[in-house]
């Protein structure tokens, strides 16, 4: 290979990998399951960089490359880490076969119907299909009480909007990493959404932190303008991010996702 084919091949799929990271964390169940699917679709393009002109979009090919890899291989999700995902895998089975890909594909990572056919070897109308199907599924099946970290007002009230139309009951915003943790001591949640940079210049990750690091396992959603602060792949990442400016069905989904499937590690700071 020419070496600046060789140098766009690395620039595009660098472009595209934490997302492609994101999608595979969110769909396999675990960080490491999630890594091990992505590093064998770079092995893939790497032997074979046509896979990448399969579609007009380089990022579309990337996802289709992958879900042909992970179906291949059927579609397993990874052995839960704790009770709380064990038991959230345990109603993942009961899920309409396809549909969870179709909602994250959309929700989280904005391809659109046809772009979502394109990757999962359907047709346009059942991709579109399949993700109502899903997004419904997993919204009857989960309710809770959801604690906001979020200091812009607008913001924080749009989410609890969101939330509570989806019939959660949303216990408290904070906007520091003080009331946060304050909040959360006086009714545990069980969800945290949460931003990175907060009213103080406190952190939202250092606030998350410090409330799991009390309470234990409790799902995670962060919702920031920086998605890319968090998608090192240096350290653990949330299994739940939302990129600012959200739309409300990305939220919706990862509410339901979150309540749904629940797996969150706790990131350093």
């Amino acid at each position: 290979m020419p070496v600046s084919e060789s140098v766009d091949l690395s620039a595009t799929v660098a472009r595209h990998l934490p997302y492609l990271r994101r999608y595979a964390r969110a769909l396999t169940g675990n960080q490491t399951s999630g890594d091990h699917y992505a590093v064998a679709v770079l092995e893939t393009v790497v032997g074979d960089p046509q896979l990448l002109s399969a579609h007009a979009d380089p990022k579309v090919a990337l996802f289709a490359v992958f879900h042909s890899i992970w179906s291949g291989s059927g579609a397993p999700v990874a052995k839960a880490d704790d009770p709380m995902s064990g038991a959230a895998q345990a109603h993942l089975a009961d899920l309409t076969p396809n549909s969870r890909e179709a909602l994250l594909l959309n929700t989280m990572e904005g391809f659109d119907p046809a772009e979502m056919a394109a990757i999962m070897g359907v047709d346009v109308d059942e991709a579109r299909r399949l993700g109502d199907v899903a997004l419904e599924e997993m919204e009857r099946s989960v309710r809770g009480s959801v604690l906001v970290i979020e200091d812009e007002a607008i913001i924080a009230m749009d989410i609890e909007a969101i939330v509570e139309g989806m019939g959660h009951r949303v216990t408290s915003n904070a906007r520091t990493h003080a009331e946060a943790v304050t909040m959360a001591s006086a009714e545990q949640p069980d969800l945290i959404l949460a931003d990175i940079q907060l009213a103080d210049c406190s952190s939202g990750v250092d606030a998350v932190n410090e409330i799991l690091a009390r309470f234990g396992d409790i799902p995670v959603i962060f919702v920031t303008a920086f998605p890319e602060r968090l998608l090192t792949g240096e350290r653990p990442e949330p299994a739940f991010l939302i990129n600012k400016p959200y739309t409300e069905e990305q939220m919706r989904s990862a509410v339901s996702q979150a309540m749904f499937f629940s797996s969150t590690e706790t990131l350093l700071a």
